[in-house]
Parts: C-alpha cells; sequence; structure tokens
C-alpha cells in the first residue's frame, strides 16, 4: 500500500522542486522562507520570524493550556475556492491547504480556519462586510486578497479599502497578512507598469506602512516563471491557480507560522 502523503509534505515538495535563490542573496535559499527579501523587516513592515509568536505560543499549546485560535481568509474567488468557474475546489485552495498544514505543524493545536471570500468581490466590497463577517468571527489574524479583483477599481480606490480593513483589524487586536494576487494569464507579468503589478507593489507598501505581514504571492509565481516552468501549468483556468498555484500561496503562508524546535534540538 502506498505511504499517505501529507499536506505539509506536498507543499514543501513542490518548493524544492521549483523554488530558485532570489538574485543578489547571500547564501542557500531556504526552503519554506518567504521570496526574496520577504523575511527582512524593512522589505515588509514585518518579520515572519516574529510577527505571530505569541499566536505560534498558543498554537503549540496542550490541553487543558489550549485555546481555539482562529484565522479568516477574507477576499475574492481565489481564497473562495473557485477552480474553473462555477467549480469550487474548496480541499485544493489555499485555505484549506493551509489548514492541513498547520495541524501536522502543531498537532494538538484547535484550529478554525474561516473562509469568508465572495467570488467576483473587490476590496470596496469587502471593506463594507468586514465588521459583520470577518470582526465578528474574532480572528487572531486575518489573511486578506484582493487585488486580482481591485484592477477594476483603481489604486486608489483600492487603498482606501484596504487601509480601512487594516485598521480595523489591528484596532480589534487581531494580526494582519496582505496577500499581493496570484496572477492572470493576460496580464504582462515582466511589466511593472501592468495593473496586476502596480496593485501588488501597493499591497506590499501598505504592508510596510502599516508594519503587517506581507505574503507575496505574486513574487512566488514570478520566481517559479522565471525558472521554466508555464504559467498554464499553475493554473486552472485564465484567473484561476490550480492545486499547484495554491500550494504555491500555501509555501509562502507557511513560514509566518514557524514550526516548534523539535525535541532535544536547543
Amino acid at each position: 500500500m502506498k505511504a499517505k502523503r501529507t499536506a505539509a509534505t506536498l507543499v514543501l515538495g513542490l518548493v524544492v522542486l521549483l523554488s530558485v535563490p532570489a538574485a543578489g542573496r547571500a547564501g542557500e535559499t531556504i526552503v519554506g522562507q518567504p521570496s526574496g527579501d520577504a523575511a527582512s523587516p524593512a522589505a515588509q513592515g514585518a518579520d515572519a520570524r516574529t510577527y505571530l509568536a505569541a499566536l505560534v505560543e498558543a498554537l503549540g499549546r496542550r490541553w487543558p493550556t489550549n485555546r481555539t485560535v482562529n484565522i479568516v481568509c477574507h477576499g475574492h474567488s481565489v481564497p473562495a475556492g473557485y477552480f474553473r468557474t462555477p467549480v469550487v475546489d474548496t480541499f485544493n485552495a489555499y485555505p484549506h491547504l493551509l489548514h492541513r498544514a498547520l495541524k501536522e505543524r502543531f498537532p494538538c493545536a484547535v484550529i478554525n480556519v474561516t473562509v469568508t471570500a465572495i467570488g467576483g468581490e473587490d476590496s470596496a466590497s469587502g471593506a463594507r462586510r468586514f465588521a459583520g463577517d470577518v470582526l465578528a468571527r474574532r480572528p487572531d489574524v486575518v489573511l486578506i486578497d484582493y487585488a486580482l479583483n481591485d484592477r477594476r477599481i483603481g489604486l486608489a480606490a483600492a487603498e482606501s479599502a484596504w487601509h480601512s480593513m487594516i485598521t480595523n483589524a489591528l484596532a480589534h487586536g487581531s494580526k494582519v497578512l496582505l496577500l499581493t494576487p496570484t496572477p492572470d494569464q493576460r496580464a504582462r507579468l515582466d511589466d511593472p507598469a501592468d495593473p496586476l503589478n502596480r496593485h501588488a507593489e501597493q499591497v506590499r507598501r501598505l504592508a510596510r506602512e502599516h508594519s503587517v505581514g506581507l505574503v507575496d504571492s505574486l513574487a512566488a509565481f514570478q520566481r517559479v516563471l522565471a525558472a521554466g516552468r508555464p504559467l498554464p501549468d499553475l493554473m486552472s483556468q485564465v484567473n484561476h491557480p490550480n492545486r499547484a498555484g495554491h500550494e504555491l500561496v500555501t509555501a509562502e503562508l507557511l513560514p509566518w507560522f514557524p514550526a516548534p524546535p523539535e525535541p532535544g534540538s536547543g
């Protein structure tokens, strides 16, 4: 009988196969680290090694001192799990892959990963329902992923909406992880002036300005494409990633939840 492959093994295996060192980065590429200089506080505002330290400590507790940890994934069709519309492939989308990987990393934790994403939505709409749909769940950490659809409302409207969601989450004691967009096959990913790249850059800036976490999904895809992987291999349709694409996003999320040290390692 074949051995069962875990979600974490799938994610890390994909990163080993596809990751390449960022230009000018000293030393070896560390599997599972955020893309490029994402681990640097100067690059993203928050340090992946420490930003969720209190939450990671809570995840590592055992009964009877543990508690439920709430993670909310807010955004559009990608975190909602749409693959080839109208099919919603929940169990191959990054919120579920993250949940599985965290449970393997923290086997004694009680974790709720809730999806409040709506297919077709932009951040202006997401901000309007943020209090009722997201904050009402008392999240420990909120993931925000709207940039793919925000191209239709423009940079200024998107910035206002993201600023509102970030500040409201922080005011309620939640940590925040901002996600740059996954690709659209119609976008010019090598052109900094393309709207998808401009929205990604705005998300990076917002992470710096608010000192919150950055999950640079677009940079992860661009790194893999530069290594020679065709974009259609990572997509289920023109603007939705497939399982392999969602695994790339999951690999960018996991370093924000560092694994506890092995017994006897320190």
